[in-house]
């Protein structure tokens, strides 16, 4: 996907409010799958709201959010805390997550803030919240929310074991020789990619020594991240390699061919290998 039109795309998602419908993005740039313009559409929001992360989180800010969802379920009302997320233009998870903590430190007898693997805790399982008017908003907060939360979290992790497999189907039907990252860590390395080949292949003209899978969207942000804290390590440690973006990325990203980084997204049609019998063994 070239910049232009991803800008585009991120344009027109931004002109639709915090509730973007993708099927209406769809509609508008039919060429892109839905699970495309998902990813595009939760890392953006991810930006936003870590932009703004300070506004929510002020302690005064949290007072009154607290104290209008307080008054307003004292009055009967239902779904405060969605409609208000949609209001102040925050994620229903995360404002969930500060009015729970709120009340919570409220509830305490020292004022302490609960550990931060109760209130997960809480947000995974509401029916363990005593008052069962937060309880429910909170819950209804979490199964609206599409970007974050542990619902979001379960998903998002069981999409990336999905992407994963696939690479590892595709590896085996094509008779490559790998190593996972359970074995690669059990040999002593800390920072791993999904997949080492055994016995190099060729791409495009350029040597792969291993493949990574990201069930996503590369854009310059994410993708700068995992240069940065994944992709050069993985370098250094075993050479060039090839990394998977099986819902896309901006095609001016794929700079570092020459250097050892491929990018696609998809596995590879052509795949050179070299004959197991020409490698010596070490």
């Amino acid at each position: 996907m070239k910049r232009s039109v991803y800008l585009e795309i991120i344009d027109y998602m931004q002109s639709l409010g915090p509730r973007c419908n993708l099927h209406q993005v769809a509609e508008l740039f039919p060429q892109f799958s839905i699970k495309t313009l998902g990813s595009i559409y939760s890392q953006d929001y991810q930006r936003k709201m870590k932009k703004t992360h300070h506004i929510h989180y002020h302690p005064h800010r949290i007072e009154e959010y607290y104290s209008r969802f307080y008054t307003q379920a004292q009055n009967g009302c239902k779904y405060v805390l969605l409609k208000m997320a949609d209001e102040v233009d925050l994620s229903p998870a995360l404002l969930a997550r500060l009015v729970l903590e709120h009340h919570l430190i409220l509830a305490d007898p020292n004022g302490e803030p609960p550990a931060r693997n109760v209130l997960t805790q809480l947000l995974k399982d509401t029916t363990l919240i005593e008052d069962p008017v937060l309880a429910n908003e909170v819950h209804t907060c979490v199964v609206t929310d599409d970007i974050y939360g542990p619902l979001v979290d379960t998903i998002k992790h069981s999409i990336g074991h999905e992407y994963e497999y696939l690479l590892q189907r595709k590896l085996e039907e094509a008779s490559m020789v790998y190593l996972d990252e359970d074995q690669l860590r059990a040999k002593g390395y800390d920072k791993t990619p999904d997949f080492k080949l055994e016995i190099p292949v060729a791409v495009d003209g350029h040597v792969v020594n291993w493949i990574e899978s990201k069930a996503s969207f590369g854009d310059d942000d994410s993708h700068q991240t995992y240069l940065k804290e994944q992709f050069w390590s993985y370098w250094n440690r075993f050479g060039p390699g090839l990394v998977i973006y099986w819902f896309g990325f901006i095609d001016e990203l794929d700079v570092n061919r020459e250097k050892g980084i491929l990018l696609m997204d998809h596995f590879p049609r052509d795949v050179v290998t070299m004959n197991p019998l020409s490698v010596t063994p070490s």
